[in-house]
């Protein structure tokens, strides 16, 4: 199991009011990941992380797909 899919298990059985903070650790998990600013926890499980390449050794941060061969955050070429 991904880790995003164990934060939104284990977050829909904190009792907290409003999403953003019962959400709060797998928001900040993925903001921190992809630099968006998602504010819907929904939104994240919709997309699928898997989708994404390796981390950057430069950056830290994933490719921006499977296939992707350059970071676009640093442009260093994966080889």
């Amino acid at each position: 199991m991904k880790k995003t899919s164990k934060l939104y298990a284990k977050d829909f059985k904190i009792l907290r009011e409003g999403r953003q903070e019962r959400f709060k650790e797998l928001l900040d998990y993925y903001n921190d990941l992809t630099s968006f600013g998602e504010t819907e926890p929904n939104a994240i499980m919709h997309h699928a992380i898997a989708m994404f390449g390796p981390d950057c050794e430069n950056y830290g941060k994933p490719y921006k797909t499977s296939k992707a061969k350059l970071c676009v955050a640093c442009g260093k070429k994966e080889t």
